[in-house]
């Protein structure tokens, strides 16, 4: 029994010993633990997609935030034509935190839950113009427009005018008379140069014949029900465009590029362009004005652009979305951020601050333009128009063979309703 005894009690004394070994060995562990970075506290990682044209401003400016907020900005090149649809089908594990895009996205990415709403304080909203603040809005169910993204650049085009060859027009009446002028100077000459069929590009004659895509409901969101291409007063002044394709002022033939080269050439007095082309111009040797083009019927103002960031739902998942959310909704809404993107980018910004500051000729000209201009509808009904309206612009300016602009014009009214439904 003794011998059993002190069998146990030897048993019991290897088995303490054990314990304590385990014990002391899981304190280590614990105390190791404790010394090293867990994943809640590595540095936060922030992925943006941006085209080629903005892949470098967006690295510099949203990697100075970065720094500050102790995140990793990562941007990814896109096409700019794709990164709307690519948003749809994107894996989650490399889908976008924040993407920068066209305000005319906002409808389509809202409706399907692409991008998430943001808020923005009342100090930084006031140094946006409201129009930019509503280009990158959606109504909601109950009609109430919410804001999806952070404007940070303006662009429309202007009516591009060679001071060698003509003066700045007084009148809607005086630019159709200087340009036919020029036009029979020389052969080869263009009066007024803008791309055929292109229903951005000749939006100020079409607003200045009273035309208009969409109008505004009692809380001032975009009807799609209420479609101005067609309308009456456009028909009423449908023989003006008609004038123009009989006395050969506007071809369907100019596409864009014979446009730029016959500009450049000194061949055309009047060329309609935007921001894109500021450093072609500067480079072109050629003395020229930009300004909104004149009044005809009513004002002749173009469709504006509103360029910006937007979050994704995917910020989220990805557990960055506060981070997302300050960068976006803050930090781009700045001025100085916006200043910097301008500079890079070669567009206006749209921070009131930034922008008085802005000391480049021809950017400053090309944003004074567009005063009064008409952003382009954001609604996914707007995917209904562009075909119909461009088609409208091609017929009536096919010179003989030319469709009467009023049927042209009220023909693309009834396409375009009837797509809508």
């Amino acid at each position: 029994m003794s011998r059993n005894l002190g069998s146990q009690q030897g048993e019991n004394h290897s088995m303490k010993k054990q314990v304590a070994k385990l014990v002391a060995g899981l304190t280590v562990a614990a105390l190791a633990a404790l010394s090293m970075p867990t994943t809640s506290g590595a540095a936060a990682t922030l992925r943006i997609w941006a085209d080629a044209d903005r892949k470098a401003s967006v690295e510099k400016v949203a990697g100075v935030w970065g720094k500050k907020n102790g995140v990793t900005v990562t941007v990814v090149q896109k096409d700019f034509g794709k990164i709307r649809d690519d948003l749809k089908t994107v894996d989650v594990a490399t889908a976008p935190d924040v993407i920068v895009g066209a305000h005319d996205w906002v409808g389509e990415l809202a409706a399907n839950g692409s991008v998430i709403p943001l808020t923005v304080s009342k100090s930084a909203s006031a140094k946006i113009p409201s129009y930019a603040l509503d280009a990158f809005s959606y109504a909601n169910a109950k009609g109430n427009k919410v804001l999806y993204g952070a404007p940070v650049a303006l662009e429309n085009v202007g009516l591009v005018v060679n001071t060698k060859v003509a003066k700045v027009p007084t009148s809607f009446a005086d630019m159709v008379s200087q340009a036919t002028a020029f036009q029979k100077k020389a052969a080869g000459n263009f009066g007024l140069v803008i791309p055929g069929g292109d229903a951005y590009h000749n939006y100020p004659l079409f607003s200045g014949l009273c035309g208009y895509v969409f109008g505004k409901d009692a809380k001032g969101n975009l009807n799609p029900n209420d479609v101005g291409v067609g309308n009456a007063k456009l028909l009423a002044n449908a023989g003006d465009v008609d004038s123009w394709n009989k006395s050969g002022l506007l071809s369907s033939k100019v596409d864009y590029g014979i446009a730029k080269n016959a500009f450049l050439a000194g061949k055309a007095a009047f060329w309609v362009t935007g921001p894109w082309e500021k450093d072609t111009l500067d480079k072109s040797g050629l003395k020229v004005k930009i300004v909104q083009m004149p009044k005809n019927k009513c004002d002749s103002v173009p469709f504006l652009g509103v360029q910006g960031f937007m979050v994704t739902k995917f910020a989220k998942s990805h557990g960055v979305e506060s981070q997302a959310r300050d960068l976006v909704g803050s930090y781009m809404l700045s001025a100085g951020a916006q200043t910097q993107l301008s500079s890079e980018n070669g567009r206006a910004p749209a921070n009131t601050d930034s922008a008085a500051k802005i000391d480049d000729r021809l950017l400053k000209e090309f944003a004074a333009a567009g005063k009064g201009g008409v952003p382009m509808p954001n609604i996914p009904e707007m995917s209904s128009v562009w075909g119909d309206l461009g088609t409208a612009w091609t017929n009536v300016f096919k010179g003989a063979d030319a469709t009467s602009a009023k049927t042209a014009f009220r023909t693309a009214g009834k396409n375009i309703k009837a797509k809508i439904g």
